[in-house]
């Protein structure tokens, strides 16, 4: 048994989203595709530790499960009409366009944002409910309800699961990539380890999968960049230490300059796109030997990029704390209060504006903006940092 289970987990972990897309690409039914599968693993269960693990576990198991769903459709009705097209051409192994399919399909612009993350999750990356409910803090009956519904939402709507034609990319990939770097973050800024390793994980995957894409290479580069700089994000008591406090020697080098260099390939397409510019600006961060020592022009050069494509408010509050650095905190601290209309309810424009007070010297000024962003903010960690900054004036 134990051999043959080593044998399945190692089938799953590599395979999962590949078998998946297969038979739901050839079935046009991704909760047929699931059910049949997992028929198929616990088919596996019962024989291979008589029998012996097959030469091929990805194949044997989308043979099994194909099997499996041609003969529930054999004893239903509506199922029919469909069985003998079907039964003639059974399914060749997994490919990457299925998992890419499978990838598209789940990150479909119809379904809310927290419904394409966890389905994601659940179809793509494997995991299981109880593992997916976990990880976002909700119990599992309402993650369960949020897949059941995603799932209707799609088949309701006709998706299939298949690659967009090119020409479909640049509408379909923009929310692939919002939901994993979502997936990502979610990870990241909770300290779920587990989670962001998932969105890590499907960064690269995608970026493989779409070689000839520079805005999927520029997600993975800035997820690659933000995981190679996360053991010295927080301190041995849980505590936020901000990127000027953080210890650099313990960031993870050799994944930095990987990121760079993939993102680099990227730019020699001359595609550029929100996440290259975003990871360009991470890289100037990690390539820094300190605080101090990075190129601030350059980023505030990025910054007038990104705010070209994606114009933001956010994105010029970033720049203005670069600008800070260039131009100094007064002219920086004026460009912060003109997003005062657009961002007063936002918790970093009142940490940042604190920061700018209080380099120049107007204390009273930056407790009350360090209040107003303590009032804002919901991340115990963050609320934590602030409630410090406060008591160190």
């Amino acid at each position: 048994m134990g051999e043959a289970q080593e044998a399945l987990d190692r089938a799953w972990r590599s395979d999962a989203a590949g078998m998946l897309g297969v038979l739901a690409r050839r079935l046009g039914d991704l909760d047929r595709a699931e059910e049949a599968l997992q028929e198929a693993l616990a088919s596996a269960l019962r024989h291979w530790p008589a029998e012996g693990v097959p030469a091929n576990p990805a194949g044997w198991l989308v043979t099994t499960a194909w099997r499996k769903a041609v003969d529930a459709m054999r004893r239903e009705a509506g199922g029919r009409a469909k069985l003998a097209v079907l039964a003639r051409t059974p399914p060749a192994e997994p490919t990457p366009d299925d998992r890419l399919a499978l990838v598209f399909a789940c990150c479909h612009p119809a379904l809310p944002e927290p419904s394409r993350m966890a389905l994601t999750l659940h179809a793509v990356a494997g995991l299981p409910a109880d593992a997916i409910a976990a990880a976002f803090l909700l119990p599992r009956a309402t993650l369960a309800q949020r897949l059941v519904r995603a799932r209707k939402t799609l088949r309701d709507l006709g998706v299939r699961v298949e690659v967009p034609a090119a020409g479909e990319y640049e509408s379909r990939l923009p929310a692939v990539l919002t939901v994993l770097y979502l997936i990502y973050n979610e990870g990241y800024t909770a300290r779920r380890p587990e989670l962001a390793r998932e969105g890590l994980d499907l960064a690269r995957q995608l970026a493989d999968l779409m070689p000839a894409e520079p805005e999927a290479a520029g997600l993975a580069a800035l997820v690659e960049l933000h995981e190679a700089r996360s053991a010295g994000r927080f301190d041995a008591e849980g505590r936020i230490v901000l990127l000027e406090d953080q210890d650099r020697s313990l960031w993870d080098l050799r994944l930095i300059h990987a990121a760079v260099r993939r993102l680099a390939r990227a730019a020699r397409r001359d595609r550029p796109g929100p996440y290259q510019l975003q990871a360009a600006i991470a890289a100037q961060h990690a390539l820094a030997t300190s605080y101090e020592t990075t190129d601030w022009r350059a980023v505030r050069a990025l910054y007038d990029s990104l705010q070209v494509l994606q114009p933001s408010p956010v994105v010029s509050l970033s720049r203005a704390v670069a600008t800070g650095f260039v131009l100094g905190p007064a002219a920086a601290l004026d460009e912060v209060d003109a997003l005062e209309g657009r961002l007063v309810g936002y918790r970093l424009w009142h940490a940042t504006r604190a920061d700018l007070l209080s380099r120049l010297g107007r204390t009273g000024e930056a407790v009350e903006a360090t209040r107003r962003a303590l009032a804002l903010a919901t991340n115990p960690a963050e609320r934590e940092l602030l409630q410090r900054k406060l008591d160190a004036f």
